[in-house]
């Protein structure tokens, strides 16, 4: 097969920008199960109500996604603290935080009860917004960079460092850090753990509002979106590293170029397969991940 060295090229450069905005929607994942030891399956669909309500303010108020990022913020924030407290009165009192599965159900109907609530409000049409830069791309020699594309990447990773700065340099991160592997000594210091996961469980929240905002830039929606995005998550977070934010930054830009080159040279309807694939070759053969917790 007669392959182009501009196509790969674009493909490679359009895997990368991808992968940044890869990053933002599994930064949330990184947070909670591979810090917190909470599976939050229904995150994916979080990122789609994020999605559905920048296409609201957008439709309505004519706000622009990245300011709709924002003023969205302090809700999934509110919105994360308030299903964990639940989900810790419910399922993790009782297990005494030992059991990362328990409670597994409750964000599978979770998934299934946000997903429902889109469609009586919103219907199954795709959802798209329109902006002075949706269109518009910046041509570098044979090398193009869709606005679309950059504008998420580039904020995406962004976010993804100011929070890794962020759990680095201040005690609420290195509580963030400490709180699933020993909850008692976290106690013992005067720190309330529970507080400390609610915070921090928030914050995944607050990252797949942003992810759905950016993900509206990008391309249209519909409720049952999320579903696809199911595999994508965990398979960057696993294949990073639990808990490894750099890892899912790099985790996250391997996976969109292996899906682009899959897309361009294969077609599309292969690209889906990759996530799960390369989830269970890591899996396999190194469930650690490649860059380690």
């Amino acid at each position: 097969m007669d392959i182009s060295l501009d196509l790969l090229f674009n493909a490679i450069v359009s895997g990368v920008l991808l992968g940044g905005f890869y990053a933002a929607m599994s930064l949330g994942i990184s947070i909670s199960f591979g810090m917190l030891d909470i599976v939050n399956i229904s995150h994916p669909v979080m990122i789609i109500l994020g999605a559905y309500l920048t296409w609201w303010l957008n439709e309505k108020f004519g706000i622009d996604p990245i300011l709709a990022a924002l003023i969205m913020a302090p809700f999934f924030l509110l919105l994360g603290i308030i299903i964990y407290r639940i989900y810790y009165d419910r399922f993790e009192r009782d297990a005494g935080g030992g059991d990362s599965l328990r409670g597994l159900a409750f964000f599978f109907g979770l998934l299934f009860i946000i997903e429902m609530i889109l469609i009586l409000l919103f219907g199954v049409d795709y959802r798209n917004v329109n902006t002075s830069y949706t269109d518009a791309s910046l041509n570098l020699g044979f090398v193009n960079l869709p606005y679309r594309l950059l504008i998420p990447c580039l904020l995406s990773v962004g976010l993804l460092l100011l929070i890794r700065e962020f759990f680095r340099r201040t005690y609420f991160g290195r509580a963030v850090s400490a709180v699933a592997q020993d909850p008692l000594a976290l106690q013992l210091m005067g720190v309330n753990p529970v507080k400390i996961k609610g915070y921090a469980f928030g914050l995944s929240l607050m990252v797949a509002g942003f992810s759905g905002a950016m993900l509206m830039i990008i391309q249209s929606v519909q409720p049952a979106a999320g579903r696809e995005y199911i595999g994508l998550v965990f398979a960057v977070c696993v294949l990073g590293g639990m808990g490894n934010l750099m890892g899912t930054l790099f985790a996250a830009m391997i996976l969109g170029i292996a899906e682009t080159m899959t897309s361009t040279f294969a077609g599309p309807s292969w690209a889906p397969a990759v996530s799960f694939g390369l989830l269970l070759l890591t899996l396999a053969f190194r469930p650690q991940g490649i860059f380690g917790k």
